[in-house]
């Protein structure tokens, strides 16, 4: 039995390498102006919290802060994908935008609870706050993160390690925006309850947001199959298209980062076929009709090697990913 690697070799690679690559290296500038926008104004914007005794300034610097982090970790996970393979992690580094991306998630979560703890606080207990110089404040602080959603916003929309970067800055623009609500009603009414109130709604949008940023990070990890592929209909798409081939199973589907899809799959052919023309055939077929470039084809003949029966139906192997994982590279 022939297991074939080889023709997924320059074209896969040299696809990840070219307009990914152009793609890597600007976000990953992007990113940087991004968290030295929000690092720099954090620190003001704490002092104007305490100085004035808003909530909703304390909790955006607080946001602000675990940006500025969650920033530097997104920068540094770009910084890593441009590394190449090693003898031990043989997909490289692209997975840790992607394990990043999950991280921002569950700091955004841990964030947003503590505003809403703090509020919760702030109602029972109201307390004086300064409106005249939080608003000064929240509008400067709105500039600044606006800047910085707009430095992020032209950067790769498909990449989760991107797009959590944007949905940092887009809570921080929240949170400063706000503020500014907040420091407008307190002037004229002097009502400053809409200060933790306001808070908790910021809270209560980006958590929504940090939600889905986590449930397909956390997919990808788990190594699900992409929303936009289905492994059994690309299966029998590859049956129906691909002279010789009797049956597909042992097939799995899964994204190493979100934007580069892989799989691994059995190929029964019919007697007589050359199995190097067939797994050529799927691998060009994955590519151009599914958008997978990254595949590894073992034709089979018979007997498959993995369950010592013989093809003559098809065989659902959802459970069976571990020992499959052998074909991986």
């Amino acid at each position: 039995m022939a297991h074939d690697h080889g023709s997924h070799g320059a074209g896969a690679h040299d696809h990840s390498h070219g307009a990914g690559h152009m793609h890597g290296s600007t976000d990953k500038k992007r990113v940087l102006i991004a968290a030295c926008l929000t690092a720099g104004f954090m620190v003001a914007e704490t002092l104007g919290g305490l100085i004035t005794g808003s909530l909703a300034l304390l909790a955006d610097a607080g946001h602000m802060l675990a940006d500025a982090i969650a920033l530097g970790l997104a920068w540094y996970a770009y910084h890593l994908t441009g590394r190449p393979a090693t003898g031990r992690l043989t997909y490289g580094f692209a997975r840790v935008k992607t394990l990043v991306a999950y991280t921002n998630g569950v700091t955004i979560f841990v964030i947003a609870l503590w505003i809403v703890y703090e509020a919760w606080g702030r109602l029972m207990h109201p307390a004086p706050v300064l409106g005249g110089p939080m608003l000064v404040v929240a509008a400067a602080g709105l500039l600044v993160n606006i800047a910085a959603f707009f430095v992020l916003h032209g950067g790769d929309r498909e990449s989760l390690n991107m797009r959590g970067a944007i949905l940092h800055v887009l809570g921080d623009l929240l949170g400063s925006a706000a503020a500014i609500a907040a420091a407008l009603i307190i002037l004229a009414t002097g009502w400053t309850p809409i200060d933790p109130i306001l808070s908790v709604l910021v809270a209560l949008l980006i958590l929504s947001t940090a939600w889905s940023l986590m449930r397909e990070a956390a997919h990808v990890l788990l190594e699900g199959v992409p929303a936009s592929l289905d492994r059994d209909l690309i299966a029998r798409d590859l049956e129906a298209a691909v002279k010789g081939v009797r049956e597909v199973h042992h097939m799995h589907v899964w994204s190493l980062d979100g934007i580069s899809n892989m799989a691994t799959l059995h190929a029964c052919l019919n007697d007589g076929v050359d199995p190097h023309v067939a797994v050529s055939a799927i691998k060009k077929r994955l590519a151009m009709k599914h958008g997978i470039d990254h595949a590894t084809v073992e034709p089979e003949f018979g007997l498959c090697a993995d369950g010592h029966h013989e093809h003559g139906h098809h065989h659902d192997h959802a459970h069976d990913a571990p020992p499959d994982r052998r074909h991986y590279h």
